[in-house]
């Protein structure tokens, strides 16, 4: 964003252009804002917002699971439907959000659980036959990559996205001997 270049970036860091490309570059083209719902395009200008306002010169998985949490969306219904209050989350991350030091430019780079989550994402998406990426994929996108803030607050707070899918116990005991 500086007009450096990523081999000027990496020695500068010590490590490899190719290092360098990985950890900063952009999500691959194909999650351009076309290929998002309106609600997670909302969703991910909160994020940046966010970013931009702590200072941070990444998108991190707090970011995404900020803008998730702004607003009523699909992913806000999801955590309401898990029993996870999304006032509740979003006031987590606040907590670990941290002020950093950089100003925060047009193109803010993601960090790799954010690129994976995102990846997640689309491909939950394209499971279900959605030609683009809601919210509620991102939600679970950012709980299934297991590491990151996102994941870490959305275990804590009891989200568990495997448990969305399970059948209902059977609390009928007369069933049982």
């Amino acid at each position: 964003m500086h007009g450096f270049s990523w081999t000027d970036i990496g020695a500068a860091l010590g490590v490899t252009r190719q290092a360098v490309q990985q950890r900063f570059q952009t999500p691959h083209k194909r999650y351009s804002p076309e290929t998002m719902t309106d609600d997670l395009r909302q969703a991910m200008v909160h994020g940046k917002q966010a970013a931009v306002q702590h200072r941070n010169n990444y998108i991190g998985t707090e970011h995404l699971l900020w803008g998730l949490t702004t607003q009523d969306n699909g992913a806000t219904r999801l955590l309401q439907a898990a029993g996870v209050s999304p006032e509740t989350l979003q006031r987590s991350v606040e907590a670990r959000l941290s002020m950093g030091a950089s100003h925060a430019a047009e193109r803010v780079a993601w960090t790799p659980y954010s690129r994976k989550a995102m990846a997640i994402a689309g491909a939950r998406s394209e499971h279900n036959g959605s030609e683009r990426i809601g919210c509620e994929d991102l939600l679970i996108g950012l709980a299934q990559v297991g590491r990151g803030v996102a994941a870490s607050v959305l275990t804590e707070a009891g989200f568990d996205p495997a448990a969305l899918d399970a059948p209902p116990a059977d609390t009928d005991s007369s069933q049982h001997d």
